[in-house]
C-alpha cells in the first residue's frame, strides 16, 4: 500500500486511470489531499501520483485506447490485477475517472464529474454542483443530485439520477434511463431495449415530442401552455426520446 498527502488549500482537479479495481472518492473540509493506493505489486510499481499544479494525478503506465479510455496492456490482463484507489479531496473540487474494470464510489461535494470505465458501476452520492459526463460499458449508473447538465451513454446498464437542474442527454442500449426530477432546460433521450421514465418536477410544464417502436408513451404531466399549477412563464422541460423495445413515460415529480 502506499500513502500520498498533498497540501491543497483550494479545491483541485482529481484525475485518476486505472485498470480494474476500485475508486473511492469523498470530499471533505481541510486543504490537504490523501490518496491511498493499494493492490498488486506490479500495479503499483507502475502508477505515479502526483500534483500538476491544480491537477492531483493518479496514473497507471503505458496506455492504448479501450472506449475512449486510456489503460495499460502489456503483462495486464483485466483478471490478473486490482488497483484500489481512496481519495479525499477538498469540497468543490472537480474529478475525472476513468478505468477498464473498477467500480466507483464518490461523495460529498463535487464541482463537476467525468467518469469513464468499460466495466464496473457508479455510485455517486456527492452533489454534483455543474456538469456530469458519464460514460459505461455493463455497469449501471446511479446519481443524486446533478446541479447543471447530465450526460450519460451506456451499454448494458441502467441510469438512474435523482435531481437533475440542467439539461440531460442520455443514450442507453439494454438498459433503463430514470430520472426523478427534471425542471427546465432539453432532455435528449434514446434507449433500444429499455424503459424511458422522466419526472418533471412541480412548477415546470412540459413540450414532449417522442416516439417508441415498440412499446407504450405515456404523459401523466399536462403540455406547455395546458392550465396546471403552472404559472406563467414558469419553467419548460422540452422532451425529445425514442426507445425501441421500450416503455416511454412522463409523470410528475413527488
Amino acid at each position: 500500500m502506499s500513502e500520498h498527502r498533498f497540501t491543497t488549500p483550494e479545491p483541485v482537479e482529481l484525475r485518476v486511470t486505472i485498470p480494474a479495481g476500485k475508486i473511492a472518492v469523498e470530499t471533505v473540509d481541510g486543504d490537504e489531499t490523501l490518496i491511498t493506493i493499494s493492490g498488486d505489486e506490479k500495479l503499483l510499481d507502475q502508477t505515479i501520483v502526483e500534483q500538476r499544479g491544480g491537477a492531483i494525478v493518479v496514473d497507471f503506465h503505458g496506455r492504448r485506447s479501450l472506449f475512449g479510455i486510456n489503460i495499460s496492456i502489456g503483462d495486464f490482463s483485466l483478471g490478473g490485477g486490482r488497483l484500489d484507489v481512496r481519495a479525499s479531496i477538498p469540497h468543490g473540487s472537480s474529478a475525472k475517472l476513468a478505468s477498464a474494470a473498477a467500480d466507483t464510489k464518490v461523495a460529498g461535494r463535487l464541482l463537476s464529474l467525468d467518469s469513464k470505465t468499460a466495466s464496473g458501476d457508479l455510485v455517486v452520492e456527492a452533489e454534483v454542483e455543474r456538469e456530469a459526463v458519464v460514460k459505461t460499458v455493463s455497469g449501471d449508473a446511479r446519481l443524486v443530485v446533478v446541479g447543471g447538465d447530465l450526460r450519460v451513454q451506456t451499454v448494458s446498464g441502467d441510469v438512474n439520477a435523482g435531481s437533475v437542474g440542467g439539461s440531460l442527454v442520455a443514450k442507453s442500449v439494454s438498459g433503463d434511463v430514470r430520472v426523478d426530477s427534471l425542471r427546465e432546460g432539453h432532455a435528449q433521450v434514446q434507449s433500444v431495449s429499455g424503459d424511458i421514465d422522466l419526472g418533471i418536477a412541480p412548477g415546470s410544464a412540459i413540450d414532449v415530442d417522442a416516439n417508441s417502436v415498440s412499446g407504450d408513451l405515456s404523459s401523466e404531466v399536462p403540455l406547455a401552455g395546458t392550465p396546471d399549477e403552472i404559472g406563467a412563464g414558469g419553467p419548460t422541460v422540452v422532451v425529445r426520446g425514442k426507445t425501441v423495445s421500450g416503455d416511454f413515460r412522463v409523470h410528475r415529480a413527488a
